[in-house]
């Protein structure tokens, strides 16, 4: 992975860590499920007028919309706004890394480097000490959704990867079109009619902007680049950077909720950013002229499917 594409990888990973806070805040004027249809509804016009169709199979776009949409985050909104504060959600999502990189290699066939798994694991229990430290207590139930919100969203990777899209950004906006009905059918069955139309017509100057801010930063400009870096360099490779997540999340959460970042905390994001050294770095072969090591790649993805 060249050093312009780390760096959009640490981009996309500050914009997330951001958008807990602002999750955060939209929820305090808007039901979970109808801001997740409204960031999906948002990202998806006028984009879909502005790109070319996708080149993966319809099949794709739709569960991409689905996985992503539907369930990751309706189940991280759903978890937030049920009691999962937005710093220990930034952390506990990150377990969709490991996720990923287990599924890559299950269902993928994608070989993980030994020095990969030791930067996962390393990273990993920066992650945990993080969690731990910060001594911060949610319920059973929405630890759960949000684990199930990691794992949507580790099975969304691998539908990018095995789709074989060469239009991310396309993949993106006309995916963006399958969340919003079912989240508003949902909306109005779980969380109720009265209160999905009342927050409909009541929005406020507030809650547009993290609409906007959700749906244009987070969604267009952040999948749209994860998505062409997963396309690019696959998913072992470029999973792990959303480990940065959550630093930025506790950052962005001490700067506008005023939570405290002790040394505990920077020593555990230090051993988050060794780790993902570990999983960036690319070795040199034994012997060898210094040429950089080149990933194996999977086949196309169309013609593993035969599509």
């Amino acid at each position: 992975m060249s050093n312009r594409h780390r760096a959009l990888a640490v981009l996309v990973a500050a914009i997330w860590g951001v958008n807990f806070v602002v999750i955060d805040l939209g929820l305090r004027e808007v039901p979970p499920l109808l801001l997740t249809a409204l960031r999906f509804l948002a990202g998806a016009i006028p984009l879909v007028f502005l790109v070319p169709r996708p080149t993966s199979a319809a099949r794709y776009v739709i569960a991409y919309g689905v996985v992503l949409g539907v369930a990751k985050f309706g189940l991280l909104f759903t978890a937030m706004a049920h009691g999962m504060p937005a710093g220990l959600a930034s952390l506990v999502l990150q377990a969709q890394a490991l996720f990923s990189v287990l599924l890559a290699a299950t269902v993928l066939g994608e070989r993980v480097r030994p020095g990969q798994a030791a930067g996962v694991a390393l990273a990993s229990t920066g992650i945990l000490l993080l969690a731990v430290h910060r001594g911060e207590h949610a319920a059973p139930a929405v630890l759960l959704l949000t684990l199930g919100a990691a794992l949507s969203w580790a099975c969304a990777n691998i539908i990018v990867r095995r789709s074989g899209e060469r239009r991310p950004l396309s993949l993106l906006a006309y995916s963006s079109l399958v969340p919003p009905l079912p989240l508003l059918g949902l909306s109005a069955a779980i969380e109720g009619t009265d209160a999905t139309v009342r927050a409909l017509t009541h929005l406020s100057l507030a809650s547009l902007l993290a609409v906007a801010f959700i749906a244009y930063a987070s969604t267009i400009l952040g999948f749209g680049l994860w998505n062409r870096l997963l396309a690019d360099h696959g998913v072992a490779r470029v999973a792990p950077y959303s480990l940065l997540v959550p630093i930025f999340g506790i950052a962005a959460a001490a700067v506008v909720l005023g939570e405290s970042i002790t040394p505990t905390v920077v020593a555990a994001s230090a051993v988050v950013l060794l780790g993902l050294f570990l999983v960036g770095r690319t070795p040199r072969p034994a012997g060898g002229d210094g040429a950089a090591e080149v990933s194996p790649r999977i086949p196309d993805a169309s013609r593993a499917s035969g599509t």
